[in-house]
């Protein structure tokens, strides 16, 4: 099991539809200041569930929805999915790609998708428990 790939779509900085694609091994992520390195890993934290918008940065849940600048409009959702090479079997799923998203919209609304099929947040800890991945530990995974 490892991340595979990581959809992003009006998430902070990440205004317009990004992926990014990783290989079996080690990823390093480097750039400037503001460049929108950390808003990776709190992506990644939020897909996982993470609820306190202090640990990811912000003070309400609608400071992750791309704001806006001077040139361009701000977006009414954010959207992130983490891709998920399940071949080894290592998620309690029959599916060798697992696709995991979060949304959330400006009106409040939000919603949580494995495989694109609506679920709810309480599936998603229960696909990653015994795996050592959560909104705490997305970094580190040691095959078994």
């Amino acid at each position: 099991m490892y991340l595979k790939r990581l959809e992003l779509q009006g998430f902070k900085s990440f205004a317009d539809k990004t992926v990014l694609e990783f290989k079996p091994g080690i990823t390093s992520v480097i750039g400037p200041n503001g460049s929108g390195k950390s808003n990776i890993s709190d992506s990644i934290r939020w897909v996982l569930g993470e609820q306190s918008m202090k640990s990811l940065r912000g003070a309400k849940s609608e400071d992750i929805i791309f704001n806006g600048t001077q040139n361009r409009k701000s977006l009414g959702f954010a959207e992130a999915s983490i891709v998920i090479d399940n071949s080894d079997g290592a998620l309690p799923i029959e599916y060798n790609e697992v696709i995991v998203t979060r949304k959330i919209y400006r009106s409040g609304e939000s919603g949580y998708f494995i495989n694109k099929v609506p679920c709810r947040l309480k599936d998603i800890l229960e696909l990653f428990m015994d795996t050592g991945i959560g909104k705490d530990r997305i970094l580190y995974y040691r095959a078994r």
